[in-house]
């Protein structure tokens, strides 16, 4: 076997790159995701609350692209912050087939046990659960909870990690540099999203002093993406790439070929045989 696709954790896809490449074969590793979206305070508020609550609370949380953290400029945090609670207490928990229905269920009663674990620890590092924060018992029968708001400071070790659930981080920043100190310092990297209004900004967030995820968006969700892009991430992320226009190149065994047809060897040395 050449080449293994792998789409799962961290944990998982290390183990897995490790027997793979011991015998030289190739991976695509699409693993963990700790996806930021960053507002500036010249950014259109509406639109950014649109975002994150889909970005957060669609799939539950259960998605790699789920936004997991908002790095808002401290003066329009509180702005922000009112206006995605609002939001939230308009969301629909239940039996996503129904129609209505913003977030479903979580996969399975360890995923239940998990955000509540989370939530322990988030709260012995200082964290505060400004909305949410419950398991919804004998609801619908199901594995549900309610999503859930935390303000907590950028440098907790829990925010360091993924918690595969409805749980949203608030943090603060000061300037578009901070922002984007604060975006790469966990060790995943797969999306994020900057929300403003600022040409300048923008040049700056795509380019080599930006975002060090593998997929940067502006002014939309952290799990909103080019379908002719390539997906995938960076650092813990595993550096894989689906999609896009190379992406099948990966699953091909690369030949250098060079045919000489006449009867002469040239030689870079120029070597005389003579």
């Amino acid at each position: 076997m050449l080449l293994i696709s792998f789409t799962g954790s961290t944990s998982v896809g290390t183990r897995i790159s490790e027997i793979v490449h011991r015998r030289f074969g190739r991976t695509i590793l699409e693993l963990g995701g700790n996806n930021a979206i960053i507002v500036m305070d010249d950014a259109e508020i509406d639109l950014a609350v649109r975002s994150i609550l889909f970005a957060a609370v669609g799939t539950a949380g259960q998605r790699c692209t789920t936004c997991r953290r908002v790095i808002a400029h401290e003066k329009i945090y509180d702005t922000i912050l009112s206006k995605l609670m609002n939001a939230y207490k308009s969301i629909r928990i239940g039996d996503p087939l129904k129609e209505g229905t913003l977030m479903g269920p979580l996969h399975t009663k360890n995923a239940v046990r998990d955000y509540e674990e989370g939530l322990k620890v988030i709260k012995s590092q200082g964290g505060k659960v400004v909305f949410g924060g419950n398991v919804l018992k004998d609801f619908e029968g199901g594995n549900f909870v309610e999503p859930t708001i935390v303000e907590i400071n950028h440098d907790a070790p829990i925010v360091k990690e993924e918690l595969f659930a409805p749980v949203l981080y608030f943090i603060k920043c000061k300037s578009l540099d901070e922002a984007i100190e604060f975006n790469n310092e966990v060790p995943q990297g797969l999306s994020s999203s900057l929300f403003t209004t600022n040409q300048s900004a923008i040049f700056k967030w795509t380019g080599p002093f930006g975002s060090d995820c593998g997929i940067v968006n502006v002014n939309i969700p952290t799990n909103g993406a080019e379908v002719g892009g390539a997906f995938g991430g960076e650092k813990e992320t595993g550096g894989g790439r689906e999609s896009g226009s190379d992406s099948w190149k990966q699953y091909m065994r690369r030949v250098t070929c060079t045919i000489n047809y006449s009867k002469d060897l040239p030689l870079a040395q120029g070597l005389d045989f003579s």
